[in-house]
């Protein structure tokens, strides 16, 4: 009887967890989608020839620090 009620208020909690973490996501469709366009971005410039005098390097280090101001602003927005 007490495993089943702990079964029962784990599958609760999970499900509560889940719900909570999908609507924080939701939430912030503009700052997922910004995320998703930097990362593809920082692949491009992965991908591009190294040859750019400079720029490339510079640019690849700009959509990092974007990634992580992003993150950090969805995280600070998850919190309210």
């Amino acid at each position: 009887m007490k495993r089943s009620i702990l079964s029962v208020l784990l599958l609760v909690v999970v499900l509560a967890g889940g719900f909570v973490a999908g609507k924080v996501s939701a939430a912030q469709p503009h700052m997922r989608s910004a995320l998703d366009h930097l990362r593809l971005a920082k692949h491009e410039l992965d991908a591009a020839e190294a040859d750019k005098g400079g720029h490339r390097v510079k640019a690849l280090s700009l959509v990092n620090d974007a990634i992580t101001e992003v993150e950090a602003g969805m995280e600070v927005g998850a919190h309210r």
